[in-house]
């Protein structure tokens, strides 16, 4: 069984953990969110070993003394939604909430070598023109998200719009959906960077199969019970 971490019940030493987990050591007010979540999951994993019921207080325990602070989101009201009081996976019913206008913008990066950013310039590469086939591709792959993440809700998408921008050795994708619906469409713009990015990947790797696609993160959302959400510039 993995040890117990502090965290169990309810103390927790975030500067330390900070520096533990790789953050910047700073005072609480600038905590490394990412390593907070870390020491969290680890917590859930080792009380998950106890039983059940022990999950939900662990997981509160660990993030209480963090989720008030400044750049640490408020992460102790939030409910694991899609699974149940005995742990199990769940569809969640929406049919009781609004339907709202909703809107989510991801972005992602397929990091490459310049010179297929060349080649991508000039409509250079084997299998043609590589961005058109990645735009298309993270539109229908948006469209398709409820097939390829299991608990999703199928939604009925009023736009989806997949920017591609070049630099000297990337693709920068940004993804935007949009919909009318009872529930968000964040991953919908997640699958649609990654669907674009797997298919760019896919145009280049003749030329360049260390092509890496990295960086996949939701920037925004609007819409729905809570409202406004975006990504503090890093």
């Amino acid at each position: 069984m993995l040890p117990l971490l502090p965290a169990l019940d309810g103390r927790v030493d975030v500067v330390t953990l900070a520096d533990d987990c790789g953050g910047c050591g700073d005072p609480l007010p600038a905590v490394d969110a990412h390593a907070v979540i870390a020491h969290a999951a680890a917590n859930v994993l080792t009380a998950a070993t106890r039983g059940p019921e022990f999950i939900e207080p662990t997981l509160r325990g660990s993030l209480a003394l963090v989720s008030s602070q400044r750049g640490v989101a408020n992460l102790t009201c939030m409910e694991l939604t899609h699974v149940d009081e005995r742990g199990a996976a769940r569809m969640v019913d929406v049919s009781a909430k609004d339907v709202t206008a909703r809107e989510a913008v991801a972005t992602g990066r397929l990091v490459t070598t310049a010179e297929v950013v060349g080649l991508l310039r000039r409509d250079g590469l084997p299998k043609g023109d590589a961005l058109a086939v990645a735009r298309v591709a993270g539109i229908a792959g948006a469209k398709r998200t409820s097939d390829l993440v299991p608990l999703c809700h199928p939604i009925a998408l009023h736009g989806v719009t997949v920017d591609l921008e070049l630099t000297d050795d990337s693709v920068e994708i940004v993804a935007t959906t949009r919909t009318a619906d009872r529930t968000g469409v964040e991953m919908e713009a997640l699958t649609a960077v990654v669907v674009a990015g797997l298919a760019l990947y896919d145009m280049v790797k003749a030329v360049d199969r260390t092509a890496t696609l990295t960086d996949v993160r939701l920037l925004s959302k609007s819409g729905g019970r809570t409202g406004e959400w975006q990504r503090d510039p890093q």
